[in-house]
C-alpha cells in the first residue's frame, strides 16, 4: 500500500471514530433533555429529538432516543433558523426558538430550540432539539380548532437568549399562555440545557482529535451515508408502485393515495390523489409528511444506516398544496400525528410487491394519546387546572417472519406513560390497563394486541377528553391472506359510545373505556405453527 493510500485509510478510520463519537454526543444531548424535562410525555415517554448540524444546516447525527416525526422535520428546521439568523450574526451564548408548525416539527406543542456551538470564539456547528409540551394554551391538544391561531401560542423565529442572557419577557409570555406555567417554562430551560451539553461535548471531541472545524467530517458522513443508501436502492427493482388507504378522518373519511417511483439511486413518493385538507386540526404540514414518509422508506431500504442529511437525500417526497398532507398556513394542525403516522403503512403498501419478504402488515400506527383537561386537587403554585396526556399504543402489524408487537408505538417510538405517573400528576384513577385478547389479526403470523383501558376522575369533578383517535372505522389491513386487526373503540362504560375525535365531557363517576386497535396478520391462519397456536391459547392472546 502506498504512503498516500495509508494516509487516506488513516483519515477514514479517524473520521469513522469521530462519527461514532458524534452519535454518543447527541445521545447524551437527548438523554439530558429526557432527564431534566418537566412534562411526563418527555421524561417518561421520550417524545423528543436531538441532533448536531454543520454550518450548512445539514444534520450530521441524531440521538437514538426520539421520534421520527421530530427528528426528520427538525432536520429541515435548522436551515430555517440559519435563514432568519445568518451565521455571521450569531454569538456565543445565543439560543433560538420557534414552534412554527411549517418551519418546526408540525404543531404548536413542539418547541424547537437551536444553539450555535463555538470553539475558540469561532462557530463550528449547531445543536438543535425538540420536545412536546403538554399544553400551550388555546383549545388544547386536540383536533377541534379550525385555524392555527385557535390551537395555542404561536412563536415565530425568535432569540430566546442573547449572549447567554435569557429573554425574561419571552419566557413570561410563554408561561402566561399555558395552563401549566411552571412545567412549560421548565421544559424550555430543559431544551436549552441539552443543547449546552451537546456544545460542551463537541468541543471536547474536537480538542481531543485536534480539528478546528467540522467540514471534512461532515462531508465524510454525508457522502458515505448517501452512497450506502444509493447502494441499497439499487437492490430494489426499478418501477412505479401505488397504494391507497382509507382512514376515519374527522368530518369525513380520508383517502391517502401514494405513487412511489424507484430509480437507480433515488425513490420518490407523490401523494397526488390524497383527500383535500380538513376544516379541523388533523391536517399535516409537508415537513411532517416528509418526516414519516422518509422514515417508512428508511425502515425498508436502509434500516442499518445512521439517519442524517446524506441518508435522507435520496428520498424525494411531495404532496399537492391544499391536500391534507400539505396543508398551508393557517390550517389547523394540532393532531397532525393521526394522519402523519399512517404514512409508513402507506409506503409499505407501495413496496409490498417489490419487497414481499420485508413488508409488515398494517398496524394501529397512530398513537392513541388520551388527553384530559379540567380542575385538579394536585396543582402546584395555586394552579387549579390540569392538562395531561397519557400516551397509549395499539398493536403493530405482523412481520414477514414474526408476530406483531403488542401495545407498541410504531412508527412513533414513543413509550407508554406509566399509570403511576399519570395518577400522580393529575386527578385520574386507572381501573384497568391490560392486553385485549383477540385484537390482533389472525394469520400465519398474528398482529400485535391492542389494550383495554378504563379510567375515571379521582375527584368529584367532570373532565374534558380531547379525543384524537383513528382506526375506529377502518382497521389495520392484513397481507397475504392475514386477517385485519380489530378496530379501536371509545365509550363511557355501559352507557354510550363517544366520538373518535373532538372534545367531549367525561362526567364525575363515569368510566371511560378505551380499546386500542390491534395490528393485522400476515399469511393464512391455517399455516400457523401448531406450537404457536398452543402458546397463543395458554397466554390468552386469542
Amino acid at each position: 500500500m502506498t504512503k498516500d493510500k495509508l494516509l487516506e485509510e488513516k483519515k477514514n478510520i479517524q473520521n469513522q471514530v469521530m462519527w461514532n463519537r458524534l452519535l454518543s454526543v447527541v445521545e447524551e444531548q437527548g438523554q439530558t433533555l429526557v432527564r431534566t424535562a418537566f412534562s411526563p410525555i418527555v421524561r417518561e415517554c421520550g417524545d423528543i429529538s436531538a441532533g448536531v448540524f454543520d454550518l450548512e444546516g445539514r444534520m450530521m447525527a441524531q440521538a437514538v432516543t426520539g421520534t421520527p416525526g421530530h427528528v426528520n422535520s427538525m432536520a429541515e428546521s435548522v436551515k430555517h433558523f440559519i435563514e432568519h439568523f445568518p451565521l455571521s450574526s450569531m454569538n456565543e451564548g445565543d439560543i433560538f426558538i420557534t414552534n412554527d408548525p411549517w418551519m418546526g416539527t408540525g404543531h404548536l406543542n413542539d418547541f424547537v430550540i437551536t444553539t450555535p456551538c463555538f470553539k475558540d470564539k469561532k462557530i463550528v456547528g449547531l445543536f438543535s432539539c425538540t420536545s412536546h409540551l403538554t399544553d400551550i394554551g388555546g383549545l388544547g391538544v386536540g383536533p377541534d380548532a379550525t385555524d392555527i391561531h385557535m390551537e395555542g401560542l404561536y412563536i415565530p423565529m425568535l432569540k430566546l437568549a442573547d449572549k447567554g442572557v435569557m429573554d425574561q419577557t419571552l419566557l413570561k409570555l410563554i408561561s402566561q399562555n399555558t395552563r401549566q406555567p411552571i412545567e412549560t417554562e421548565g421544559d424550555v430551560y430543559s431544551l436549552a440545557a441539552c443543547n449546552d451539553i451537546g456544545c460542551k461535548r463537541l468541543v471536547e471531541m474536537m480538542e481531543e482529535f485536534q480539528i478546528s472545524d467540522l467540514k471534512e467530517l461532515s462531508n465524510f458522513i454525508y457522502s458515505k451515508s448517501l452512497q450506502a443508501v444509493e447502494n441499497e436502492i439499487k437492490k430494489i427493482p426499478n418501477g412505479t408502485y401505488r397504494n391507497s388507504m382509507m382512514i376515519d378522518g374527522f368530518e369525513k373519511d380520508i383517502c391517502l393515495e401514494a405513487e412511489l417511483v424507484v430509480n437507480d439511486k433515488s425513490i420518490s413518493v407523490d401523494f397526488t390523489g390524497t383527500s383535500d385538507k380538513s376544516k379541523f386540526g388533523i391536517n399535516v404540514p409537508l415537513s411532517y409528511t416528509k418526516a414519516y414518509t422518509c422514515f417508512g422508506l428508511s425502515c425498508l431500504v436502509s434500516a442499518e444506516i445512521p439517519n442524517n442529511a446524506g441518508s435522507l437525500k435520496p428520498f424525494e417526497i411531495d404532496a399537492p398544496v391544499g391536500s391534507i398532507l400539505n396543508a398551508p398556513y393557517p390550517a389547523a394542525v394540532c393532531a397532525r400525528h393521526i394522519i402523519g403516522q399512517m404514512l409508513p403503512d402507506v409506503v409499505f403498501g407501495c413496496l409490498e410487491k417489490a419487497l414481499p419478504d420485508k413488508v409488515p402488515a398494517e398496524g394501529a400506527s397512530c398513537l392513541w394519546n388520551i388527553t384530559f383537561r379540567g380542575k385538579t386537587d394536585r396543582g402546584a403554585n395555586n394552579n387549579s387546572l390540569f392538562a395531561v396526556t397519557a400516551v397509549v399504543n395499539g398493536g403493530t402489524g405482523a412481520r414477514p417472519i414474526k408476530d406483531g408487537l403488542s401495545a407498541t408505538a410504531y412508527p412513533s417510538g414513543v413509550k407508554g406513560t406509566p399509570v403511576e405517573i399519570n395518577e400522580a400528576v393529575a386527578p385520574l384513577l386507572f381501573l384497568k390497563k391490560e392486553y385485549c385478547p383477540g385484537s390482533g389479526g389472525k394469520g400465519k403470523y398474528i398482529g400485535g394486541l391492542g389494550q383495554v383501558i378504563e379510567i375515571k376522575s379521582a375527584i368529584d369533578e367532570d373532565m374534558d377528553l380531547l379525543a384524537s383517535f383513528d382506526r375506529i372505522k377502518y382497521p389495520a389491513r392484513g397481507r397475504a391472506g392475514g386477517e385485519n386487526g380489530k378496530s379501536g373503540t371509545v365509550s363511557i362504560k355501559g352507557q354510550r359510545q363517544l366520538n373518535g375525535k373532538g372534545t367531549q365531557v367525561v362526567k364525575a363517576g363515569e368510566i371511560l373505556q378505551i380499546f386500542t386497535p390491534g395490528g393485522a396478520g400476515i399469511g393464512n391462519y391455517s399455516e400457523r405453527d401448531k406450537t404457536l397456536i398452543k402458546n397463543d391459547e395458554e397466554n390468552e392472546l386469542i
